[in-house]
């Protein structure tokens, strides 16, 4: 069938599985990547920096729900796309970014911005590499795509020197399965015997609660967990990256809890529940208050995670639920029976802590008071906006008082 570039091999793998757009800027060491992007119907949009395109290429990932691809140089390029990988790995979102390198003939000879970009992005990634020969590009790629969207989700990088760009790939060599462009892709279902314990838990249980993390909405699990919390009776909080897991108009929502968005009444919630359901969430400092609310050993606790080294990192665990967060939902839907339940005392305690929210957010007060912000915003913005909120000061107040007018 013939034989392509390297840089044309990339191009090839990246449409392959679905990609269409590409976020970065040129430098010396991608010329060759150059020539095959301007060739190809792929779109590129040229970014200020590598930074902006990492960044740019997270925001693509969450809002399509497909792999975000960002590029840049060698050196600087590799340092300066470093941070925007550090946070898509951290939120569990899918960005690709492939930095140029120089060549491998010129490795260990003074080569101006060489640097070991392995060791560089190991730390902050799901999954890296370095490739050696053009040859092992359309298997380097599948891999990076695999590792990416199944699982817990998250970044990968893959380093690709500039004469590895020019070298010759068989192209039968070039195929992929577009499945994997998309996350969460080959999604893993609950232990059903683990599920039935779960269920036992639940069906015990007095005030049973959910706290949910960014997994329900990666997972689009926000249906079933709606569906489960109705049935059950019981209300649901989430984190900062959980918001959106469930309409913040239902009976059931509690709100954002922890240390930045959290407030008293939404802490009284957890600590009044005697069986937790965190799902898609890690149990960290930030949504627990440095693990003190729920208190530990208080509540019974169900974890529900993909990654299955999360449950029991940081709370003893009843039973844990390794799985898909939608898979998982589904099964306990299906294994619990519906039950009455009080939901009076949720209701009465967001009707308090909007309260005061609310006697602040009329201030006429220069410099203007952050709370008058969030509610002038929420009063303005259509449903299905997106808004961004630096996470410094911003964080918490909209975190705790933006009522979300929908899910996802």
């Amino acid at each position: 069938m013939g034989e392509m570039s390297g840089a044309q091999a990339v191009v090839e793998m990246l449409r392959a599985h679905g990609v269409e757009i590409v976020f970065g800027l040129c430098g010396d060491t991608s010329l060759p990547l150059y020539d095959a992007l301007r060739a190809s119907p792929l779109r590129h949009i040229l970014t200020r920096d590598e930074r902006h395109a990492a960044y740019m290429a997270d925001g693509y990932a969450r809002v399509t729900g497909r792999v975000g691809v960002c590029e840049g140089p060698s050196g600087g390029g590799a340092t300066y796309i470093l941070p925007g990988l550090a946070e898509a790995n951290e939120s569990s979102i899918p960005v690709l970014a492939i930095n140029t390198d120089i060549s491998v003939s010129s490795r260990g000879r003074y080569t101006l911005t060489e640097l070991d970009q392995r060791t560089l992005m190991r730390p902050v990634t799901k999954w890296n590499a370095v490739i050696d020969r053009a040859a092992d590009i359309p298997r380097v790629f599948r891999q990076a795509f695999d590792a990416m969207t199944t699982g817990r989700p998250g970044a990968a990088h893959i380093a690709l020197p500039y004469d590895v760009q020019s070298a010759p790939v068989e192209a039968d060599d070039v195929w992929a399965d577009p499945s994997l462009g998309v996350y969460p892709s080959r999604r893993s279902a609950p232990d059903p015997e683990m599920v039935a314990l779960a269920a036992k838990l639940l069906r015990n249980s007095r005030n049973p609660l959910f706290i949910c993390g960014g997994g329900v909405v990666i997972s689009h699990a926000e249906a079933e967990l709606t569906e489960l919390a109705e049935k059950l009776a019981a209300p649901v909080a989430t984190t900062i990256s959980g918001k959106g897991a469930i309409d913040e108009r239902c009976a059931h929502a509690v709100g954002v809890v922890g240390s930045n968005g959290g407030t008293p009444e939404t802490r009284a919630i957890v600590d009044a529940a005697d069986v937790i359901v965190f799902v898609g969430c890690r149990a960290g400092s930030v949504t627990t208050e440095h693990w003190r609310h729920p208190p530990p050993g208080e509540a019974r606790i169900i974890h529900i995670d993909v990654d299955p080294a999360v449950p029991g990192r940081n709370y003893k665990v009843d039973v844990p639920l390794i799985a898909d967060a939608k898979l998982a939902l589904a099964a306990l839907l299906d294994a619990v029976n519906a039950r009455e339940g009080d939901l009076s005392p949720v209701d009465a305690r967001k009707r308090a802590k909007f309260e005061r929210f609310e006697a602040l957010a009329r201030s006429d007060e220069s410099p203007i008071r952050p709370e008058r912000v969030v509610a002038e915003l929420a009063r303005q913005l259509d449903p299905a906006a997106t808004l961004v909120a630096d996470p410094g000061t911003p964080c918490p107040y909209f975190s705790a008082y933006y009522v979300l007018r929908g899910t996802g």
